[in-house]
C-alpha cells in the first residue's frame, strides 16, 4: 500500500525519487520502540514494590519516596531533554538514554540500602526515561510529519502508555518465577537488543536523508532552525521560553490539567493500583493483568484521540476525556475487591480509553497557541507539571494510606481533580487564535 501523499513520496529534498512508504513511518515504528522500552522499566515499579520491600526490610514510605523522586525527575528533564534535542539530536539521545536505563537495571540487582533506591530509579532511570518520554515522541512527530500528525502522536503516545501497562502482568510473573532482580535484568535486556536497531534506523529530520517531511511540500521553520551552539544554551533557552509563557492562560490552564493528568494516570494508577488491590486481597499478578487490560484498551483510546485531535476541538476531547477519568476514579473504593467484577472491568476499560487520550489534544494546543518552535519546549514544560503531579500523587496517596489504612480517600481525591479538569479545559482559548497573552 502506498502511504505517501504526493508531496511526500514523491521528489525529496535533494530532487530524488523518495520510496513508496515514506522513511517517516520506519522512524515513527522505531521511536515507538524507544517509547515502549522506556516504559517497561517504570512499568515495574508497581510490582516491585511489595517484593522489594519483604527481600530487603524496606518501608513504604522509603520505597514511595524512590517512586515520587523518579516521577519528578522524569518529568523534570523533559522541558530540557526537549531543547538538548536541538543540540544532541534524536538518535544519539535515544541511544543515551537507552544504555542509562541498561545500566541504571543492571546496577538495581546489587542495590543494598533505600539510598541506592532512590539514586537509581528517582535519578538515573528518571533522566533516561525523562528523555525518551511524550516530549520525545512529540518531537520526532513534529519534524517528520505534516499530514497525519496527530494520528502519529496518538500512536506515539500510547507506546508511552501501554509500555507502562501491558509489561506489569510479564513483569510480575517473571517476579513470581524468578524474583524481582530477573524483572529488572529482563528490561535491560530489552534495552539492550534495541540500541543497535535506534542506531541504524532513526534520523534527527528528513532533511539528513533526503527527504521532505510526510505530506509536506516545504521544510517547515522548526526543522529548518539552526542548532543551539552548545548544550548550555539549549539549556538557558529552555528557561527562557519558561519565562516567556508561563504567565500565560494558556500554559497556566495546560499546565494545570496535565498536572491533574499526571496525578491521576502515574501517580495513583501506576504506582498504587497494585498495592490498592493488596489490600483488598487480590493477587498482585491479578491486578497486573487489570493494569494490562487498561494498556490494550489505550491503545485503541489514544490512536482514536489522534485521529479525532485532527478533526474535534481539542478542549471539548480534553473535558470529556478527564470527565470520564474522573467518574471511574470515584468509582474504584466501591469495586475493588479479592475478585474482579464486571463492573471494575468498565472501569479499568474506561481507564485505558483516556489514559494518555490526553496528551494529542494537549500537545496540538502547546503547538497552536505557541508556535512550531517554541511548541516542543512549551510542551516539555507541561509535560513537566504532569510528572509533577503523578510525583505528588504518589507520596500523598502512599501517606493517605499510611494514615488511614487504605486507600479510598486517595481514590476520592483523584477523581474530585479529573472533574475540576474537565471543567478547565473548557475554558482553554480556542486554537487558531493568538492565544499566548498574559492570563
Amino acid at each position: 500500500m502506498d502511504m505517501g501523499t504526493p508531496a511526500a513520496a514523491g521528489v525529496g529534498v535533494a530532487g530524488r525519487r523518495s520510496p513508496r512508504v515514506h522513511r517517516a513511518w520506519l522512524v515513527a515504528a522505531v521511536t515507538f520502540l524507544v517509547l515502549l522500552a522506556s516504559a517497561a522499566f517504570r512499568s515495574s515499579l508497581g510490582v516491585l514494590l511489595v517484593p522489594i520491600e519483604d527481600d530487603l526490610g524496606w518501608t513504604r514510605t522509603q520505597t514511595s519516596f524512590a517512586v515520587s523522586l523518579n516521577l519528578l525527575v522524569y518529568g523534570l528533564a523533559a522541558p530540557f531533554a526537549a531543547a538538548l534535542l536541538e543540540r544532541v539530536g534524536v538518535r544519539r539521545t535515544a541511544v543515551g538514554a537507552l544504555l542509562l536505563i541498561t545500566a541504571g537495571c543492571l546496577a538495581t540487582t546489587v542495590m543494598t540500602a533505600p539510598w541506592h533506591l532512590a539514586a537509581l530509579w528517582g535519578v538515573v532511570i528518571g533522566v533516561a526515561t525523562g528523555s525518551v518520554a511524550l516530549v520525545f515522541g512529540a518531537i520526532v512527530a513534529n519534524r517528520w510529519f505534516v499530514a497525519r500528525r496527530g494520528l502519529v502522536i496518538g500512536v506515539l503516545g500510547a507506546a508511552w502508555a501501554t509500555g507502562q501497562l501491558i509489561f506489569l502482568p510479564l513483569l510480575a510473573a517473571v517476579v513470581d518465577a524468578f524474583g524481582w532482580r530477573a524483572a529488572s535484568l529482563t528490561v535491560a535486556l530489552v534495552c539492550a537488543v534495541l540500541l543497535p536497531v535506534v542506531a541504524a534506523v532513526l534520523r534527527d529530520r528528513p532533511g539528513d536523508v533526503g527527504l521532505l517531511p510526510y505530506g509536506g511540500a516545504v521544510v517547515e521553520d522548526e526543522a529548518a532552525g539552526d542548532a543551539p551552539p552548545s548544550a548550555r544554551a539549549a539549556v538557558v533557552h529552555a528557561v527562557m521560553v519558561l519565562r516567556e509563557v508561563f504567565w500565560t492562560r494558556s500554559f497556566l490552564l495546560l499546565a494545570g490539567t496535565f498536572f491533574v493528568c499526571g496525578w491521576t494516570t502515574n501517580g495513583i494508577i501506576s504506582s498504587h493500583f497494585v498495592p490498592a488491590a493488596h489490600d483488598h486481597g487480590m493477587h498482585a499478578t491479578t491486578a497486573a493483568g487489570l493494569l494490562a487490560v487498561v494498556g490494550v484498551f489505550d491503545i485503541a483510546g489514544t490512536i482514536g484521540s489522534g485521529w479525532l485531535t485532527d478533526r474535534v476541538d481539542p478542549r471539548l476531547l480534553l473535558a470529556v476525556y478527564y470527565g470520564l477519568r474522573g467518574v471511574a476514579l470515584l468509582a474504584v473504593p466501591a469495586l475493588l475487591g479479592p475478585s474482579v467484577e464486571p463492573p471494575l472491568l468498565v472501569v479499568v476499560a474506561l481507564f485505558g480509553l483516556d489514559w494518555v487520550a490526553t496528551v494529542p489534544p494537549t500537545v496540538m494546543l502547546c503547538r497552536t497557541a505557541f508556535g512550531p518552535q517554541r511548541g516542543g519546549i512549551v510542551f516539555g514544560w507541561v509535560f513537566a507539571a504532569h510528572m509533577i503531579g503523578a510525583g505528588a500523587a504518589a507520596a500523598v496517596s502512599g501517606a493517605m494510606r499510611a494514615a488511614s489504612g487504605d486507600y479510598t480517600s486517595a481514590w476520592l481525591l483523584a477523581g474530585a481533580l479529573a472533574v475540576a479538569a474537565a471543567a478547565a479545559s473548557l475554558v482553554l482559548p480556542r486554537p487558531g487564535r493568538n492565544v499566548a497573552q498574559p492570563a
